[in-house]
């Protein structure tokens, strides 16, 4: 998952004014952390003003993907945030160490480490084999793209496997001498709604397994039924906008094509990837499954480790570590007892209003800073387990509006460009925006039935 946020710099500002803005902010963010880690004592307000500009900067720059006139992404974002936090003092480092949630890093890097041999094995150009030899309608093709997309995200880390099929399904279509566009279009969304199901979907799906501590089984008990329908609600869409391409007796000729796969390895890791799911609906913790099987995939005489590591998105593993600090550092000096109630008087605790904000606040700061943002209110709730999940439905499903919604979008339209298939904003928005609120509407409905 080798992937870079900070390669897409939609909607950032540009020009000379705003590098020099963005450098002066960051040298006056380091002198307000200096000042009130060194003189605390002479205005108490200091560390209170230090740690509410590092935390609305680090959002701020999170949201915009890159800091302007500096080229550090996401990942880079969220460490310098979580040091000014530590050198202002609204953590020690002691302090700082125990914020970062390590089942969440473990479990997201477990998954990597297991999608990456997957990858590697040739399983996935195995299935994509597979597939063209079945199908022979473009609708059939589509119905298969969306399945294949959601299913595995639901278990694997949707941006794993938007990295993974992406390359495959140009490779497809383009032989086929179809548009490209509405199939890539179901990888990416198909992989938002599919990762809504389960726990090991996506990374903020990941962080709120890991907060909630809600089992595996009732997680995809109750949001697998959403993802279902969301899946079915892309079909539609995309045969409904793409008529000429979908609602056609055209037939599909498929020319035979040759796989390069170890067996051995893919037999190997389909074995762990069974056994990974298993042990997940059996209540094992997610974490601890995720990282030895992982572990265990390691050991083979037939590729070299360090293959596997380069697949792995090591930026997103330091993005979350910072995130945590920077959160529990505004959490700790900011958080005051009037500040939950005024939030409380949102009735959070009412399924279509966090739904709504959730979703909103997912498409302004990205979904997984967003669920941090909300972890100190959904923990103030009467219920906490049934807000988290929708907190989950909504952050993930919000994902779909725009290209800009999540990672996993980002990853198609970037890996479908480099083989000459452009993607327009309103190309993914005239699809996007009608579905997120479909699927919303479905979603916030199941959750408060």
């Amino acid at each position: 998952m080798a992937f870079q946020p900070n390669a897409w710099n939609i909607g950032s500002m540009s020009g000379p004014l705003s590098h020099h803005l963005g450098r002066f902010g960051v040298a006056a963010l380091m002198l307000l952390a200096g000042l009130a880690a060194l003189w605390p004592a002479a205005d108490p307000r200091l560390p209170v003003a230090a740690t509410a500009a590092i935390f609305v900067a680090s959002y701020a720059a999170l949201a915009l993907g890159r800091i302007p006139g500096l080229a550090v992404d996401r990942a880079g974002i969220a460490l310098v945030g979580a040091c000014l936090m530590v050198a202002a003092g609204a953590l020690t480092l002691e302090q700082a160490h125990a914020a970062i949630h390590l089942d969440t890093i473990t479990l997201l890097l477990g998954m990597m480490i297991i999608v990456a041999t997957l990858r590697l094995s040739g399983f996935f150009a195995l299935a994509n084999a597979w597939i063209m030899r079945r199908v022979h309608h473009p609708l059939a093709l589509l119905t298969a793209i969306t399945l294949v997309s959601g299913v595995s995200s639901a278990f694997l880390v949707n941006d794993a496997i938007c990295l993974v099929l992406t390359p495959l399904v140009v490779e497809l279509v383009v032989g086929l001498r179809r548009n490209p566009v509405p199939y890539l279009l179901a990888v990416a969304m198909a992989s938002n709604v599919g990762s809504t199901a389960t726990i090991t979907g996506n990374p903020q799906n990941i962080m709120i397994g890991g907060l909630s501590g809600i089992p595996y089984a009732r997680f995809a008990a109750e949001l697998s039924p959403i993802a279902a329908f969301g899946l079915v609600a892309i079909v539609v869409l995309l045969a409904l906008a793409f008529r000429r391409e979908f609602l056609t007796r055209d037939r599909l000729r498929v020319e035979p094509v040759r796989v390069r796969v170890n067996r051995a390895l893919v037999w190997r890791s389909l074995l762990a990837t069974g056994a990974l799911i298993a042990l997940f609906f059996a209540g094992q913790s997610p974490a601890k499954v995720a990282i030895i099987l992982g572990g265990l995939l390691l050991l083979t005489r037939r590729m070299r480790s360090a293959r596997v590591y380069a697949e792995i998105d090591w930026s997103l593993l330091l993005m979350f570590a910072g995130l945590f600090i920077i959160v529990a550092g505004a959490e700790r000096v900011l958080l005051t007892p009037e500040m939950v109630a005024g939030v409380a008087a949102w009735h959070l605790d009412r399924i279509p209003v966090l739904a709504g904000i959730t979703a909103v606040l997912s498409n302004i700061v990205s979904n997984v800073p967003a669920v941090l943002m909300l972890k100190p209110f959904i923990e103030a709730l009467p219920d906490q387990a049934h807000a988290w999940l929708v907190v989950a439905m909504a952050s993930t499903l919000a994902g779909n509006f725009t290209v800009l919604g999540s990672i996993a979008n980002l990853i198609v339209v970037e890996k479908a460009a480099r083989r000459g298939v452009a993607i327009g904003f309103w190309d993914y928005a005239r699809i996007g925006m009608p579905l997120t609120f479909v699927t919303l509407a479905f979603g916030t409905w199941w959750l408060g039935r």
